[in-house]
């Protein structure tokens, strides 16, 4: 069974920096993306970067373009995004999800339970 755990969520002011971490455990024989998924209050969940299974290709939401890095070590199983230059608009409920394509969070099978990260001056 495929559990996904995000840690690295919290508080922080406009312009900061936050580095998200999803732990993947019981995953074995990953064939697609893997991406951190987003979802703010009264809004529908979107994408925010995703990562193809070696690494090779990234895709990116274009609000977190040139801000976010997502990248991964495989050797552990983790998933990270490192997000800088903080908004207020990147408040919301982040999570991670595997076996998918690109930024459609409809064709993830796999979620992790999300980590808050609250940008706020």
């Amino acid at each position: 069974q495929v559990q996904l755990v995000e840690t690295g969520g919290g508080s922080v002011q406009p312009g900061g920096s936050l580095r998200l971490t999803c732990h993947a455990s019981g995953y074995t024989n990953r064939t697609n993306y893997m991406g951190w998924f987003r979802q703010a209050p009264g809004k529908e969940r979107e994408g925010v970067a995703s990562i193809s299974p070696r690494g090779g290709v990234s895709r990116y939401a274009a609000s977190v373009e040139g801000r976010f890095t997502i990248f991964q070590d495989n050797a552990k199983s983790t998933l990270y995004l490192q997000m800088n230059s903080l908004k207020l608009e990147d408040t919301a409920m982040y999570y991670c999800a595997a076996e998918g394509i690109g930024l459609g969070a409809s064709s993830y099978k796999y979620w992790g339970q999300g980590t808050q990260v609250t940008v706020s001056s």
